[in-house]
């Protein structure tokens, strides 16, 4: 277990249960057993305040977890019959973008995703999971493919954002995701959206622009990092557990503005400590959104989507 920066005194407690029982293993004679239950009390209580009231500031770090479930896993665990499809048509594969054909619950769909990598081997390979121009177009290309076989799309957003690298400049990374944004408002399939851990920028609202949009408890979801908004207006990025306060990036926060439409609950710990848990929340959440455009047109569709866009941040302004 990888324990982030303010759990340090549960991961003391925690070793130190596990020690006392490595000593019982070791000479049967030793019975620790009531002060090793002792200490499991301790920490499962200094779990529960601990995540009872997490800052902003936390919740992002619960939401970049290297163990939290990434899109590989959702389309292993949530998919069935998954088929991947490369490339852009124009330039390569980013292979920090997934997409292809899939049955969700026996209902054919085309799912896209971004995937961080779940090692050094993987997170160099996906490029921690921020895309370049081809990953934009290969998502334009999916949703196209949808549009045209009437196949509703489910979208997993998990980055840090857009690639800033030079090649992707030079090859049109604003002008990638603006289509690709362009593409989810105009399709006339239903598109939901699932924030599965970080929303970062440019590079989530590309693939989060969708009739209905789901958030994790713990994910977050932001025009820019708080580090990097720190940079910006305080020349600090020491100042980033500020910038995340002042972002209203949490899922509660975003609900209340009228961003997202549901949150899901996460395991108490965040998603990493309960991977099938996590999976099956996020899996009820998008059969729940599908189910509320059964029966819809295309023109109902495109037309729920910018009455959606366009009200955004009334609700929360209102109030």
């Amino acid at each position: 277990m990888n324990y982030l920066d303010f759990e340090k005194p549960l991961a003391e407690i925690e070793g130190k249960a596990e020690e006392l029982r490595a000593m019982a293993r070791a000479n049967e004679e030793t019975d620790v057993e009531d002060e090793a239950a002792a200490l499991d009390q301790k920490g499962a209580d200094m779990l529960v305040e601990l995540y009872a009231s997490l800052t902003p500031w936390r919740k992002c770090q619960v939401a970049r977890h290297p163990q939290r479930p990434h899109c590989a896993d959702y389309l292993s665990e949530v998919f069935t019959d998954y088929t991947p499809l490369a490339g852009d048509r124009g330039f390569a594969d980013d292979h920090a973008v997934m997409g292809g054909l899939a049955r969700f619950k026996d209902r054919p769909v085309v799912v896209i995703g971004q995937d961080k990598g779940n090692d050094t081997a993987t997170r160099i390979a996906r490029n921690f999971g921020m895309a370049r121009p081809e990953g934009y177009r290969k998502a334009i290309r999916l949703m196209e493919m949808a549009s045209k076989f009437n196949l509703p799309v489910v979208t997993l957003v998990d980055t840090p954002g857009a690639y800033p690298g030079k090649g992707a400049e030079e090859r049109g990374q604003s002008e990638a995701i603006a289509r690709s944004t362009e593409m989810c408002l105009q399709i006339g399939v239903p598109l939901v959206s699932v924030i599965i851990g970080e929303g970062g920028s440019g590079g989530a609202v590309a693939f989060a622009t969708g009739n209905k949009l789901a958030m994790l408890e713990h994910s977050v979801y932001s025009v820019i990092s708080p580090e990097g908004c720190a940079s910006i207006l305080w020349k600090d990025s020491e100042k980033m557990r500020e910038a995340a306060e002042a972002l209203r990036l949490t899922a509660q926060d975003l609900q209340k503005l009228g961003v997202v439409d549901r949150i899901v609950d996460e395991p108490l710990g965040g998603a990493h400590r309960d991977r099938a848990a996590t999976m099956q929340g996020v899996s009820n959440a998008i059969e729940k959104m599908l189910g509320e455009m059964n029966g819809m047109d295309a023109a109902a569709l495109i037309k729920a989507r910018r009455v959606k866009f366009l009200g955004m941040g009334s609700k929360g302004l209102a109030a």
